[in-house]
């Protein structure tokens, strides 16, 4: 995230008194865990069908931009933004030791349809490849900017065929600003309606897919990858990322190696079958990874004028668990704290989350956490309220 986004204070301001204690809210159906200080004037846990939150978001009134600043002396003063190499070093490992197995298992195959486990492997291999490169981006796992582009490109560009450097662009623009109509790229897709309004100006078959769009998500999802390739495809050849030569060299490298190894070893029929299945298995486990994030909270438009802090928190929703759930979700399930700290090393957020907490409690802050499934629960119904102005009405 450019440092510009991130408040600059030189004034401390101290934590609010007076409030109550803090209470806890749950949903049975959902697993939704919400804890805040009441009353508090943030934005509203309950929103209305168009994904905005009734009444006025709370505002930031002067100052608050120092309740940013003290977390991050908090945060630093842990040791919480130290890159951690080591860990990196194992994992990059291990998730090439997955990738070079995956496709030494489709060789020794040769032609069968067991190539379809196959294809299941390779489809986990790259989403954990997209994970790596995600951290890349946001130098997590060095200092320095260009050691995590070369990183990056190896992992975006080479092995999975997604274009780094646009990603990384689109990807900044949502952390500046999350769930914002207008300004975030993620709820401007064309395939989703994330508000009312976004539903009503749909036409022709957007317009069908955004009235049943609750039904139609995940397997909407199975699409993502294709659309990211296309994504990456258009943006080099327009010219609109860095190192456009190198880049499209290695987008290159990645479809031709792809294509040569499938057509190899299968025959078009069944090659055709297992690249739909792994591309649109890698595309339904990315996507899978990402939705629980930001989907069914609060949408902004720029009249909520709040503060980096309150802005990364009231949007993001963490999602419980255990290690596993770290694994599967690469991390993205403690949102709230990436958010916050895009450079925290992914192995730090599990560390940091208890003391962001706490911070969050103590500023009258809704803290949102949920099941995975609870999550999901969340953003299909969500979703389910934006497409009901086009659904015809119930007979009585």
């Amino acid at each position: 995230m450019p440092a510009a986004a991130i408040p600059r204070t030189t004034d401390d301001l101290e934590g609010p008194s007076g409030r109550q204690g803090p209470t806890t809210q749950s949903d049975e159906r959902t697993g939704a865990h919400v804890t805040t200080f009441d009353p508090v004037p943030t934005v509203g846990a309950r929103d209305g069908a168009d994904g905005r939150a009734r009444g006025r978001p709370a505002t930031s009134p002067a100052g608050r931009g120092s309740d940013y600043a003290a977390l991050s002396r908090l945060v630093r003063q842990a040791g919480l933004l130290d890159r951690r190499p080591g860990w990196y070093a194992l994992r990059i490992g291990l998730n090439t030791v997955l990738l070079g197995a995956g496709w030494t298992a489709f060789y020794l195959l040769g032609n069968s349809w067991w190539q379809l486990a196959t294809a299941v492997v390779l489809a986990v291999a790259f989403t954990q490849t997209a994970f790596l490169g995600h951290d890349a981006g946001h130098r997590q796992i060095f200092r320095r900017r260009s050691a995590n582009d070369r990183v990056g490109l190896v992992l975006g560009n080479l092995l999975i065929g997604v274009s780094y450097s646009w990603w990384v662009g689109k990807h900044t623009r949502h952390h500046s600003h999350p769930n914002q109509v207008d300004r975030d790229p993620d709820v401007t897709i064309g395939a989703v309606a994330f508000t009312a309004d976004q539903a009503r100006a749909r036409r022709g078959l957007t317009r069908v897919l955004a009235r049943y769009q609750a039904w139609l998500f995940f397997p909407l999802l199975m699409l993502e990858a294709l659309h990211l390739h296309a994504a990456s495809v258009k943006a080099v050849t327009r010219g609109a990322v860095k190192s456009r030569r190198l880049e499209a060299l290695l987008l290159l490298a990645h479809i031709a190696g792809y294509l040569t190894a499938v057509l190899l070893v299968l025959p078009p029929l069944r090659a055709a079958v297992f690249v739909l299945v792994q591309q649109g298995l890698f595309g339904l486990y990315l996507g899978c990874a990402f939705a629980p994030n930001h989907k069914g909270m609060p949408m902004l438009t720029g009249r909520d004028e709040l503060d980096y802090l309150r802005r990364q928190v009231l949007t993001s929703r963490n999602v419980r668990g255990s290690r596993l759930v770290d694994f599967a979700l690469g991390g993205l399930n403690y949102q709230i704290e990436h958010h916050l700290f895009p450079a925290m090393p992914r192995p730090n957020l599990r560390r940091s989350q208890a003391l962001i907490r706490r911070f969050c409690l103590q500023h009258g802050l809704s803290y949102h956490e949920s099941t995975v499934f609870g999550s999901y629960a969340q953003a299909l119904r969500h979703l389910h309220a934006v497409g009901a102005p086009l659904r015809p009405a119930p007979a009585d």
